[in-house]
């Protein structure tokens, strides 16, 4: 064993003995190296199962034997419960010969085990950033006695939380933290899809002074076995039950993750797996697992999926994307594209954990356009999108870079009501000092914030007391009374589903009684509702029924765009194309050429109607659209604009208006119209939780700074043809 190995608590060799390592990986050594040796931060990005979870602990465990605590001496923030669950199993396998206790806390872990650590405060603590919000604020005179030795913070997934305001506020959390106790611990994060190392690191250390070391690790090649098919759906009943069968057997008989990019799609895909497996007599091995499943009941899908050499087969949205372990995980099925590489490999890196090739296939599915339907109508974006994706990462390993927030409003509004919630009152200056000194705000000037102060006063949600102090008002307290407050993403305030006092999941909008819907991946029919407690009572049913969320909406960037063009112009073909998507393919291409896509951006598709490809990302897209439509309405004359973010827009323009429409956009371009001009005066776009409490002259400030890019729309224009 190498020098690495005998710098390790002695309980940990004995566990490594024990588990017949023959040796520390790569990563595991050179964090040993970076936490013994220096007082950095430490970034680990590894791939899937390199044994980054063992890379941060196997040092920070050694550390915290070697130097007790008499507070925790570590804290984990996971993004998911699943995860933390995952986590907690192993470490607690991994302390078991150790004194040094762990403990998990969110939502669905019993009041009693919280109230142990609370008393007796001590090594490993596993937290969500909303249970750390909250005590942050219930415990905020208890910090010290709580955290007041903390030497590590560990963030699982850092890529899970860059870029969004979820992310802004682990980073405030841990500012408000350093500040409580008077020490900054070393951060150690975790990641297995990170594009650009420099832009993870400039994160992870946000308001430290420590530098950020990320040893850079050689990891042999994994096997991959990929796989992509594409189904019509028609109106007749074979087309839907070609699909279904093509899903069931890739499924029947394996240990097997189905991903879909929403929580209808999931319990969809299951309902008609079990309704196969019933008629041809098979054993159900079918699970949902989602945000709006009871935690039982995901648990009960996590425990299936982890038994060794038994079939099972589990429908997920991204709550089994991250980190856990499912073992031999023989199949990831994905259905249509993910958005992102990242996304991708994520998924990928479920399979193959064992030594084994990991397997992914991929399923998309679409309407079959009218044979008179419109040009854009009759490309199967999600195809192109799926091969661009894996395409990208076979041939340049590209991950996409995460851009930071500016102007994260919503959470300032957060932040502020939580600070002001934890010190009961404030002066005006203090509580500036306390918010603007926040990394996450340091785009905010005191300006900016000052205009929020007197907006929350106007609106109630802050007092001014006689003595120039500030309180929460009574509107405010209202809002932060309420256990959803701590979580800074939006919440649907759902309706429980029991049958009897067994709790399944949640819906948002509940059907009428006698009226059946799916959850859970089976049908259920509504014997009740109490609108009040907003709890339905239902009873399980024969059939197949749907339920409707609200889908999430991600962001896609300009380079799977360009790639998804590069597909559709080139001849290439690509090993992993089934029967069926080859076939599109080829179809496809015919028409792209047919039309002059490898020619011109800008497509006539009759009289007065035309179709711009614009092959750039979401948000460049979201640009273009709001450039057209503030500068070309009266020189085109349109009447009409429509279209799919970010595949393709559609304009009805004035009579031989067509030929003028690549110079009015080109000659926009030229001018210097910034990201401000497209946003009028009268908006005040609500991106997020609590953007309704903001001043709309701040929306508008931070739709155009993090919502909208004039220069990217000025780099794409540059590469169409007229």
């Amino acid at each position: 064993m190498s020098a690495a190995f005998n710098r390790l608590a002695p309980f940990i060799q004995e566990y490594i003995y024990h588990h017949n390592w023959t040796e520390l990986r790569p990563v595991q050594e050179a964090a040993c190296q970076v936490i013994f040796d220096t007082d950095a931060h430490l970034l680990v990005a590894a791939a899937t199962a390199a044994g980054k979870t063992e890379a941060a602990f196997l040092p920070i465990l050694t550390v915290l034997h070697n130097h007790p605590t008499n507070t925790i001496g570590a804290l984990y923030i996971g993004p998911i419960k699943a995860l933390i669950n995952d986590q907690f199993e192993r470490l607690n396998d991994l302390l078991k010969l150790s004194d040094i206790p762990v403990y998990h806390w969110h939502g669905d872990v019993a009041q009693s085990r919280k109230n142990k650590l609370v008393k007796n405060p001590q090594g490993i603590l596993q937290i969500t950033p909303e249970s750390l919000e909250s005590l942050l604020i219930n415990k905020h005179h208890d910090l010290v006695r709580l955290f007041g030795e903390l030497k590590f913070v560990v963030i699982d997934e850092i890529h899970a939380f860059m870029g969004s305001e979820r992310g802004c506020q682990v980073i405030c959390q841990l500012q408000r933290l350093a500040n409580a106790i008077q020490k900054q611990p070393r951060r150690i994060g975790l990641s297995a899809t990170l594009g650009d190392y420099s832009l993870a690191e400039d994160w992870l250390r946000s308001g430290t002074d420590k530098q950020v070391i990320t040893p850079k690790v050689e990891v042999g090649k994994r096997q991959i076995k990929l796989a992509v098919e594409h189904f019509y759906r028609r109106d007749d009943i074979n087309s839907a039950e070609a699909y279904d069968n093509y899903l069931f057997n890739l499924s029947q008989g394996k240990k097997c993750l189905i991903f879909a990019n929403n929580r209808t799609q999931t319990e969809s895909v299951i309902a008609s797996l079990r309704q196969i497996a019933t008629e041809q007599a098979q054993p159900d091995i079918y699970h949902v697992h989602h945000g709006s499943i009871s935690a039982s009941l995901r648990q009960a899908a996590e425990n299936a999926m982890r038994e060794p050499h038994q079939a099972a087969v589990t429908s997920a949205t991204l709550t089994l994307e991250l980190g856990i372990d499912i073992g031999h995980l023989e199949r990831v099925i994905q259905l249509e594209s993910p958005l992102s590489v990242a996304s991708f490999l994520q998924r990928l890196g479920r399979a193959g954990r064992r030594g084994t090739a990991a397997d992914m296939r991929f399923v998309c599915v679409q309407a079959e356009p009218l044979s008179a339907a419109y040009l854009p109508e009759q490309i199967s974006w999600q195809l192109l999108q799926c091969i661009a994706i894996i395409q990208l990462y076979l041939e340049e390993r590209w991950i996409e870079p995460i851009k930071p927030l500016q102007y994260p409003l919503s959470l300032l509004y957060h932040q502020t009501m939580s600070i002001l919630l934890a010190e009961k009152e404030l002066t005006p200056a203090a509580l500036a000092k306390q918010v603007l000194n926040l990394p996450a705000f340091a785009a905010i000037s005191k300006e900016d914030f000052k205009l929020l102060l007197r907006y929350l006063i106007d609106i109630d949600h802050i007092q001014q007391t006689e003595q120039s102090k500030l309180i929460l008002g009574l509107t405010g307290e209202k809002i932060v009374g309420k256990f959803q407050f701590y979580a800074v993403f939006a919440d649907n305030q759902e309706y429980k589903v029991k049958q009897g006092t067994t709790e399944i999941g949640s819906i948002v909008t509940p059907p009428l009684v006698g009226n059946q819907f799916g959850l859970a991946g089976r049908t259920w029919e509504v014997l009740e509702v109490d609108f009040k407690k907003k709890v339905v009572l239902a009873k399980q049913v024969e059939g197949k029924a749907n339920v409707y969320w609200r889908g999430g909406s991600g962001t896609i960037h300009t380079k799977i765009l360009r790639r998804m063009r590069q597909v559709l112009l080139e001849d290439t073909e690509y090993s992993y194309l089934q029967p069926n998507a080859r076939k599109n393919i080829q179809a496809m291409r015919q028409l792209a050429q047919n039309a002059g896509l490898d020619k011109q951006n800008i497509v006539q598709l009759e009289k007065n109607k035309c179709c711009i490809f614009p092959w750039m990302g979401t948000v460049a897209y979201r640009t273009l659209e709001r450039l057209i439509n503030n500068f070309c309405r009266e020189s085109l004359e349109i009447s009409s604009m429509g279209g799919v973010n970010p595949y393709y827009l559609t304009l009805k323009v004035g009579k031989n208006k067509f030929k003028d429409i690549y110079a009015e956009i080109a000659s926009l371009c030229e001018q210097r119209i910034s990201a401000e001009d497209l946003v009028s005066s009268a908006e005040a776009p609500e991106m997020q939780k609590y953007d309704q409490y903001i001043p709309h002259s701040l929306l508008r400030k931070a739709f155009a700074h993090d919502y909208l890019d004039m220069q990217e729309v000025r780099q794409q224009v540059a590469l169409w043809k007229a």
